[in-house]
């Protein structure tokens, strides 16, 4: 356990010294400071507002903010459903794989625009290298920026006054994309690949077996081994929370993530832009102290999370302690524990930090069989997710969820000391808290209805293979995954059906526009009000008071809506053998 906790150290503290200049530099790209990246890729982005008639000296309000980026994600989710259906008639399709069918392809359009890469298929068996390159990857890039031109103009918001003006939609997204977004994964592709992750235009290969052997009354003579343009899409999925993998066991898969080094860089490019926006909001709103609070507060709810999650997969599986199975850590961090399901070279810490990580943020990535875990470091990622990924979060997003619940902490301060809250010199008052709750209240309710449908129909029913407490785990987990724009699964269930593509299709549609809409009608109304000057009944919000308020109210809400779901769940399967031993004693 020491070297877990080492381990998860390490990708913390590495996250956040990258994470620091990091910030700086998206703060001086998107105040359209002069200085050596806009020296270098300026003609660019002025070649583009030239093609694309963009001016980017106007700026606008909340609502054509909005409709800019629904229009934009709309246009990207009709190409990307479009090209799906047709690939098989199209180039770079070596394996000469067919359209994709009508309802995963909205399933998958839908959800790679949300940022979500919910996956009810296998990629290396259905998508064509142009369906992965031109549709998925593409959108890998454009999701993420979507999440932070969500962001941008909330900090906005927040740090002008007196104005209705939050940005330039247009210009946010290419800046983010031009300037952030394409240099990190150029550079993170090349260490990939150094590494060994593939990336190339080849036809899959056929090896020959030493051994051929008989199976289904045929003789199997070689094995087909799958490959592609991988790096450049691992790269801008991790960097930018997307998560949907390349292959079917995504980076459990040694062609996506074959060392012990990748697995460490993987995991701090999950965390390292949803750290760095949070410095960027210290920046930009002239607040270095409060986005210290806002890490501190992260880190308090996270770290204990991923270390239980790494004790009990740690731990081993009292089923098999209690007939004399060995389960004892080997090595440092592989070798022992919860072995099912877990990679060797990654071990079962690592397995258990990655998947934390990647439920923390909004990627979904998987180096490991979710299903596998043990009840409670599954339970785990489900709590992650369950409060509304505002740990970390995902790109721009996760930040916007945290923001919504610090001015929901500063209101009720507020209430305790009687006076009108404010948050960063502006006042708090019925329709921004009415804006905060609607974004934070809309993913518990799709996630406990679209949870109560699953159970209570026989559609949702016969999609889980597994009886009891560990296949309800599996339906919350399909529900709770899409609604929060994450895109993980456990296995054990067959998603891929009407009932369960309509559903999640629908959760990653309400999950991502129903929660960050209003944000940024919050955000409108916050540029209108003017600063007003901190008083005595002012709280803080860099104080240890403040953090502690910010990390009830983000447990309060988790735990109140989940708690019962999750007793029934995993804390019921993690008990279960305990319970049994007590029965027969």
């Amino acid at each position: 356990m020491i070297s877990a906790i080492a381990l998860t150290v390490a990708v913390l503290l590495v996250t956040i010294l990258l994470a620091l200049p990091l910030g700086r530099y998206m703060d001086r790209v998107y105040s359209g400071e002069t200085f050596w990246a806009t020296r270098m890729l300026g003609p660019v982005e002025r070649m583009i507002y030239r093609i694309s008639a963009i001016h980017p000296n106007r700026e606008m309000d909340w609502k054509r903010y909005a409709i800019a980026l629904l229009i934009f994600n709309l246009l990207g989710g009709v190409f990307l459903y479009g090209l799906l259906l047709v690939q098989g008639a199209l180039p770079l399709n070596p394996e000469h794989f067919p359209g994709v069918p009508g309802g995963s392809a909205f399933n998958t359009a839908v959800s790679f625009i949300t940022n979500t890469n919910w996956q009810d298929y296998a990629g290396e068996s259905t998508m064509s290298y142009l369906s992965q390159m031109l549709g998925l990857t593409v959108q890998n890039f454009l999701s993420a920026a979507t999440g932070i031109t969500i962001l941008l103009p909330i900090i906005r918001g927040i740090a002008r006054q007196k104005t209705s003006d939050l940005g330039n939609f247009w210009v946010d997204m290419t800046r983010t994309v031009l300037y952030v977004l394409l240099p990190l994964s150029f550079i993170f592709a090349l260490i990939l690949m150094e590494q060994g992750v593939i990336q190339t235009l080849s036809s899959y290969l056929h090896a020959h077996l030493i051994a051929p052997f008989a199976s289904g009354g045929k003789q199997i003579t070689h094995q087909v081994l799958a490959v592609g343009p991988v790096a450049s899409q691992e790269a801008i999925m991790m960097l930018g929370n997307n998560g949907g993998g390349f292959f079917n066991a995504n980076d459990a898969h040694p062609f996506e993530n074959p060392t012990a080094l990748t697995n460490f860089l993987e995991m701090v490019a999950m965390i390292l832009i949803p750290t760095a926006l949070v410095f960027l909001f210290g920046h930009m709103a002239k607040a270095r102290r409060t986005a210290w609070a806002m890490v501190v507060a992260m880190l308090v709810l996270f770290i204990p999370l991923a270390l239980a999650s790494e004790h009990f997969d740690l731990a081993g599986n009292p089923l098999f302690t209690s007939v004399h199975v060995a389960q004892a850590n080997t090595s440092a961090l592989v070798g022992g524990g919860n072995l099912e399901g877990v990679e060797d070279r990654v071990g079962v810490a690592g397995s258990a930090l990655f998947a934390s990580i990647a439920t923390a943020t909004s990627t979904g990535a998987a180096n490991s069989a979710y299903d596998s875990l043990m009840p409670l470091s599954g339970g785990v990622n489900l709590f992650l997710m369950q409060m509304g990924e505002a740990v970390f979060g995902g790109v721009g997003s996760g930040l916007a969820t945290m923001l919504a619940f610090a001015i929901f902490a500063v209101f009720l301060g507020g209430l305790m000391v009687g006076r009108t809250p404010e948050f960063l010199g502006k006042k708090i008052e019925p329709f921004e808290i009415k804006m905060a709750s609607l974004s934070i209240l809309v993913m518990p309710l799709l996630v406990l209805i679209g949870t109560a449908m699953a159970v209570s129909t026989a559609a949702g029913r016969a999609g889980v293979f597994n009886p009891g407490a560990h296949g309800f785990s599996e339906m919350l987990y399909a529900i709770t995954s899409p609604a929060n724009n994450n895109g993980s699964a456990f296995g054990g269930l067959s998603s891929d059906t009407r009932f369960y593509n309509l559903i999640t299709g629908l959760c990653i549609l309400f999950g991502r526009y129903w929660t960050y809409l209003p944000l940024l009608a919050l955000a409108g109304a916050l540029a209108r009000k003017k600063k007003v000057p901190l008083g005595a009944g002012t709280l803080a919000t860099h104080t240890p008071i403040f953090i502690s308020l910010l990390v009830g109210v983000v447990l309060l809400v988790g735990a109140l809506n989940f708690f019962p779901a999750l007793a029934l769940g995993p804390i019921a399967e993690q008990l279960a053998p305990l319970a049994t031993t007590l029965t027969t004693h």
